[in-house]
């Protein structure tokens, strides 16, 4: 069998309602359909969305659909499709989500002629019908960068905070080295410590100045409107990301920034926590301690230090009454 220039992996959990805009646009990508293998996850949907992309099956002959009967969430079925996927190249897109025509073909010649490990792109954010652009947080484009460079500073907005899966396009010696795996049974916030590890281990990225990526913002479905113990998920997945960046060779750049990542989420959650029940409420507030635990006590005491009077206000309250002195000699080891 030929192996496909590029296989992008789309998971959806009852998405009847847009799934046919995302497979559309996807016959518009390339001149030869071949060259794209299209790896769908239906992620245990009850609405028929796996049969609707089944009928895209005479015009996409790459199209492949995995079932899962229950659920498992983004991360798993992402991994599924990644497991799955035979391309050379590899985009993911959210089952919600559309492309302009091109932007494949476009971001795969481009990776290919930089010869970078991956590239990333800004996107369109339509929201009620209304269109809003989205830049991706690097100002030199089309050129070679080192992902690490990227990171910081740790008090302005950066690459890492940048962190859609599908604002992008990656070669696939990144996945057979284990870079575009997601933490297995998130159901959100799982591209937090995926995007540390891409840019602390790949080698090279550039950003394209590509508006091809068409993310819908506001659809009831959403995880991002959800008020349920999936949101927490949150904390599981920062301290994965402080277990990767504690691991670093050059920790001590990199805690300030992931401290201050999870400081000013943790303060999302809180202040809209008056509309989650009383148990998920108490379950945040137990989430955020436990994960607070994680960090060293002197790194987190300077970083709410640095934080304005509001936030500080509201996350003091979550501090440990008392700090693991063999956890954060651990996590400090790489930081001297």
């Amino acid at each position: 069998m030929n192996t496909p220039v590029l296989s992008i992996i789309i998971p959806a959990k009852d998405q009847a309602p847009f799934i046919r805009d995302t497979m559309t646009s996807l016959l518009n990508q390339f001149d030869d359909p071949a060259a794209l293998e299209v790896v769908f996850v239906d992620d245990g949907s009850s609405d028929g969305t796996g049969e609707l992309v089944g009928a895209f099956a005479d015009r996409l002959p790459g199209l492949r659909i995995l079932r899962n009967d229950e659920a498992r969430g983004l991360a798993t079925a992402r991994n599924q499709g990644l497991d799955a996927a035979r391309g050379t190249a590899i985009a993911f897109l959210d089952g919600d989500d559309w492309l302009a025509p091109g932007h494949l073909a476009y971001c795969l010649a481009e990776r290919d002629r930089l010869d970078v490990d991956f590239v990333r792109v800004d996107h369109v954010r339509t929201t009620n019908g209304r269109r809003t652009i989205h830049r991706a947080p690097q100002a030199r484009r089309n050129t070679v960068l080192d992902p690490r460079d990227s990171i910081l500073p740790h008090t302005e907005t950066t690459m890492i905070d940048y962190p859609y899966a599908w604002a992008g396009l990656f070669h696939r010696r990144l996945a057979d080295a284990g870079l575009l795996h997601f933490p297995d049974g998130l159901f959100t916030a799982e591209d937090r410590p995926w995007i540390w590890k891409l840019h602390l281990q790949a080698s090279s990225y550039a950003v394209l100045s590509s508006l091809g990526i068409l993310y819908r913002r506001g659809v009831a479905t959403s995880l991002t409107q959800i008020y349920d113990r999936r949101q927490l998920d949150f904390a599981r997945s920062f301290a994965l990301a402080f277990e990767i960046v504690a691991a670093d060779p050059e920790a001590q750049r990199y805690w300030p920034k992931v401290i201050r990542q999870f400081l000013a989420v943790a303060c999302h959650h809180l202040s809209r926590s008056g509309q989650m029940t009383p148990e998920v409420k108490t379950e945040l507030d137990a989430a955020i301690t436990e994960t607070m635990a994680g960090i060293p006590d002197p790194l987190l005491t300077q970083a709410l230090a640095a934080l304005d009077a509001k936030r500080r206000r509201v996350l003091l309250p979550h501090r440990p009454a008392a700090s693991r002195p063999a956890r954060h000699a651990l996590l400090l080891k790489g930081a001297r």
